[in-house]
């Protein structure tokens, strides 16, 4: 034989239950509501502080993403930075040579409409949007050729943009970069 409460005891405790819950779950929303409007509010009145701009208009007459300067190079410090632009429907260069194991900066923008890039088997995902310049860091762990397709839709040649990535061990890249030249597939 089982011992069951009176019909008005577990009415009050399941409404008890009830609004013990109905006031967990209030405060979670309360909370998450405050943070939205403490970082919207904090974002809008600092943004962030490594936002670059470039004037889209004179990109490829001067500046850093001028052609010539477009590819990877080994800068006078040592790191190793890709700089290319993005644009309907391709990106420049077309490929882009690395060394494996290494730290490599890549610095990208559109001249035209956003545009995204990934690298596959990698970490390397952004966005690239008009008038701003794209940074972000990371190394190779793999030789080989990977493709680095376009991952926002920027229109009706969206499916054709894409480039690819050589993964070069590290040694054969350092002996085949110059100071001051860009590297790519088709000046190695």
């Amino acid at each position: 034989m089982s011992a069951t409460l009176p019909s008005h005891e577990s009415e009050a405790i399941a409404v008890a239950a009830e609004r013990r819950w109905t006031w967990i779950v209030g405060a979670i929303i309360a909370v998450l509501m405050l943070m939205m409007i403490v970082t919207g509010l904090h974002w809008a009145s600092m943004p962030p502080s490594r936002v670059e701009t470039v004037d889209v208009k004179t990109l490829h007459l001067r500046g850093e993403f001028v052609e010539r300067n477009l590819g990877t190079a080994v800068e006078a410090d040592g790191r190793v930075v890709v700089r290319l632009v993005a644009q309907q429907y391709s990106f420049e260069p077309q490929c882009i040579v690395v060394p494996a194991d290494t730290p490599v900066t890549f610095r990208a923008t559109a001249t035209d409409a956003i545009h995204g890039f990934i690298i596959g088997r990698t970490n390397a995902n952004t966005m690239v949007v008009p008038g701003f310049v794209a940074t972000f860091t990371t190394s190779f762990g793999r030789t080989g050729e990977q493709l680095m397709p376009c991952h926002e839709y920027c229109g009706t040649g969206h499916e054709a943009m894409w480039a690819r990535v050589q993964v070069l061990p590290q040694g054969e890249f350092m002996a085949k970069a110059r100071p001051g030249e860009r590297l790519s597939c088709v000046a190695r």
